[in-house]
């Protein structure tokens, strides 16, 4: 007898166990059915068991048997194979009641809910999506085998993030009707941290200087912030991409990285990584020609060539010289252009020579401009900021410009406009440009909402709506009252009152305001005002502006409570009642990338304010404006900030005789239907009576009106300080309490480094600043002495209940208290409040 090996047994026994066990089960579903013959029958009828959410037509669908086929073994096994590649079945079973073909199934239950629980380092949004992908989503069929698939996945991606710890435990709770609850708990713990960097073979070049762009670093006393300790397997790919271009763009060209080995500790906390690198001679470039169809004159193109015979290989400059071409080809309609270099290495010589291949490919056409994701904002009011227009000739140029348009509508979350070109289908020469948009709230609806240090409690009313509708219309209307101020309000504007876009606008509002509440000098005054203003672009950056406006504005002041120099002033006029025609012509320049968030960009505004003849006070006000945003990493952005306000009279100085010792007629509640009441002992006819010149004062009303005075100090100027007290300050008679004035004259300033990346939210941002500035009387008051300087740190955030202000400020150059030998106050220093802070209002 022959003896059969065992492996050949094995593979029998398979082969009986995989062809038969379907036709010739019982199914316990249905007792009364038989154990399929072995031979074929004609199906008179199928039955299906066991069914609880899923419908009989489902199943029938992928079942390849109907009524009146015959069958057999096999038939019937391919049949449980495709049930069960449906994957909503955990067990099928196929028997025989009669000629009825008996399909009894166990439903594998539903997804009823999906729990995420543990994850910081990766957002809840991204895990599901990626989740859904393999198949596990709520709703879904739960398969067990797609949860083993998500831990051994989730386990990677951290791995891959330096975290070695992590644990992913997944629960699944049953519930009726066939459903589970599943669970998935993450234990990120902590990532492993590098300990040690080492490079072998770098002769040139010292490890630090190799290094010093690497997101990957050993432990540092930034790390905290930076996060360059944390090991990750894409970051150390980068870095070793780093780490071949910083050698290549050095003239390495036979640079090369030998070997690379990631260590990690036994309690898998601490990693060392190591690289083995052969840096090669230095080349130089021996030629470069360009070829191919370069579509402009050759020498036009290269122009556009940054290396030249002699100098040091870089593959940078190499680089940089492709993407120059490419950017004036696809300025003209090349969309799709392309620039290979391809060098020819003489290693004998150590030279190198760069031929710049041109291929232009086909000229296109922008067939459509599409936007996606505005789904408040109309296409009309994104249509009109393009500057490629359908039917043209592609320019890269003109997508970018549009682009930046866009993001400084202020409209959409900061980065989140992108463009893709997507080729026409069957079209080699025509183009779609589609941008994506990511809307932001762009007002607000706030009710009895707002504090801040300097107002106290604000109970207010207010809709303010920069993208009305969306119409891209700015309107606002608000209802105000807190400690110091009543204010209603309404103001409208139109960006596109003509295609054009020269906007039209119009502010309306009244007030009563109590300066006494705001740090500002004892009066109190109530205004209306009522404004027409339009804007006129002249060129893609810039603008001017004309604003006609009326305004009346009631003063109430109070000898002996009010600084002197404000009741004269009024006096001067014989009236508290000041009315005015006014005009402004403005001038702005605005190149930032963004609106609410900018990074780079330059902001200027120069703004000429003139009451005309014939108000009560003739003045002017001139101010300046600017601020630019320098880049300076990709995590650092730097704003330098500047305002300059100066004001005067232009008209003859006003001059009038006043009683002033003693009064006759003596106001004291400044109520009109209170009569003043006569000084005892003195004559209504002559108040100062006869022969009595000292009772008779002349003031001389000159220089800005000081309800128009600039002010500063504050979260709005310079942090440190309290609101509105900088700059000169006066006591009125018989009082030794100074009350803040300002001045004719503003100057202040700012250097603030925003950190875009420390807060993971595109509305909030973290930021270190020094600023500087005060107010002073006049020109010839200023000096540079006198200038206040803080620093501090802020936060911003634009909350849902509008913007929150949070800084904390140190003054480094201040007015002390200064006191005399006997101990009296002889002067009184400036008012410095560290912590300041704000929230509520529109945005």
């Amino acid at each position: 007898m022959t003896r059969i090996p065992s492996r050949r047994l094995l593979a029998l026994a398979l082969s009986a166990a995989l062809t038969a066990p379907a036709w010739a089960q019982t199914m316990p579903q249905a007792p009364s059915a038989q154990p399929a013959a072995s031979g074929a029958f004609t199906v008179s009828d199928i039955r299906i068991d066991g069914l609880q959410r899923i419908g009989a037509g489902t199943v029938f669908t992928y079942l390849p048997i109907e009524r009146g086929d015959t069958i057999d073994q096999a038939q019937v096994g391919e049949a449980v194979r495709a049930l069960y590649r449906t994957g909503f079945f955990e067990d099928v079973q196929v028997g025989r009641q009669g000629d009825i073909l008996v399909v009894a199934v166990t439903e594998r239950p539903a997804i009823n809910r999906l729990t995420l629980t543990g994850n910081k380092d990766i957002k809840t949004e991204d895990l599901q999506r990626g989740l859904a992908d393999i198949g596990l989503s709520e709703g879904d069929t739960f398969d067990r085998l797609a949860l083993d698939r998500v831990t051994q996945e989730l386990t990677r991606q951290y791995n891959n993030r330096g975290k070695y710890n992590v644990t992913i435990t997944p629960t699944v709770s049953q519930l009726d009707r066939n459903r589970v609850d599943v669970t998935i708990a993450v234990d990120e713990g902590k990532a492993a941290k590098i300990r040690h960097i080492n490079l072998v073979g770098n002769e040139t070049y010292d490890q630090e200087t190799v290094t010093d762009s690497w997101e990957s670093s050993e432990s540092n006393w930034l790390s905290w912030y930076r996060r360059d300790d944390q090991y990750s397997r894409e970051k150390l790919s980068g870095d070793l991409e780093k780490l071949n271009n910083f050698y290549l763009d050095r003239g390495y060209v036979d640079f090369s990285i030998d070997s690379t080995q990631v260590a990690i500790s036994p309690d898998r906390r601490d990693m060392y990584l190591t690289a083995g690198l052969t840096e090669g001679e230095i080349y130089t470039i021996s030629g470069v020609e360009v070829t191919g169809d370069t579509i402009l004159p050759k020498e036009q193109i290269e122009e556009r060539v940054f290396v030249r015979e002699g100098q040091t290989f870089s593959r940078a400059l190499l680089e940089l010289s492709s993407d120059a071409i490419v950017a004036t080809l696809s300025n003209i309609g090349y969309a799709f252009a392309q620039v290979n270099p391809i060098p020819d290495v003489n290693r004998d010589d150590r030279t190198v020579a760069i031929n710049m291949q041109v291929v232009p490919g086909p000229r296109v056409n922008v067939r459509r401009v599409v936007f996606k994701g505005n789904t408040r904002t109309s296409d009309e009011v994104l249509r009109r900021e393009m500057r490629q227009f359908e039917g043209s000739w592609y320019s890269q140029a003109a997508v970018d410009r549009s682009k930046v348009r866009l993001q400084r509508l202020g409209f959409f979350e900061s980065g989140s406009v992108n463009v893709e070109t997507q080729p026409v289908p069957g079209s080699d020469d025509q183009v779609d440009v589609v941008f994506n948009v990511k809307e932001t709230a762009s007002g607000s609806f706030v009710f009895g909402l707002g504090y801040s240090q300097l107002a106290g409690v604000t109970t207010s009313v207010q809709l303010s709506q920069n993208n009305f509708l969306g119409s891209g219309n700015r309107v606002s209307i608000e209802a105000s009252r807190n400690v110091y101020l009543q204010r209603y309000a309404f103001s409208y504007l139109n960006p596109y009152f003509t295609d054009d876009g020269m906007s039209l606008g119009y502010n309306l509002w009244w007030r009563e305001f109590d300066n006494s509440e705001f740090n500002t000098a004892q009066y109190s005054s109530t205004n209306a005002a009522a404004q027409m203003f339009f804007g006129v672009p002249i060129t893609e950056n810039d603008s001017i502006s004309l604003m006609f406006g009326i305004d009346r504005n009631e003063i109430y002041a109070w000898r002996g409570a009010t600084p002197d120099s404000i009741v004269d002033y009024i006096d001067a006029f014989g009236s508290r009642t000041f009315n005015s025609w006014r005009t402004e012509l403005g001038w702005a320049r605005d190149s930032r990338n963004d609106f609410l968030q900018p990074t780079r960009g330059t902001y200027q505004r120069v703004g000429l304010e003139v009451t005309l003849p014939g108000s009560t006070a003739e003045f002017f006000k001139l101010n300046y404006e600017f601020s630019k945003y320098w880049p300076i990493t990709r995590a650092l952005v730097l704003n330098t900030r500047a305002e300059v306000g100066y004001g005067d009279s232009y008209g003859d100085d006003v001059t009038r005789n006043v009683c002033f010792n003693p009064p006759v007629l003596v106001d004291h509640d400044n109520d009109p239907a209170t009569p003043p009441i006569v000084q005892p002992g003195a004559d209504p006819s002559d108040p100062c009576g006869p022969g009595s010149p000292d009772y008779l004062r002349t003031i001389t009303a000159s220089g800005l009106p000081f309800f128009e005075n600039f002010y500063a100090g504050g979260t709005r100027s310079v942090r440190g300080f309290r609101d509105n007290t900088l700059g000169p300050r006066e006591s009125a008679e018989g009082s030794g309490y100074l009350q803040p004035i300002g001045g004719a004259l503003k100057t202040v300033g700012s250097l603030e480094m925003y950190f875009p990346t420390l807060l993971d939210s595109p509305a909030a941002r973290i930021s270190a600043f020094v600023d500087f500035g005060n107010v002073f009387r006049d020109l010839d008051a200023f000096d540079a002495k006198d200038l206040r300087i803080s620093a501090g740190v802020a936060l911003m955030w634009r909350a849902p209940v509008g913007p929150i202000s949070i800084s904390y400020a140190i003054p480094l150059e201040s007015q002390k208290d200064v006191f005399g030998g006997a101990g009296d106050l002889i002067r009184r220093g400036d008012e410095t409040e560290r912590l300041q802070f704000s929230f509520g209002g529109a945005f």
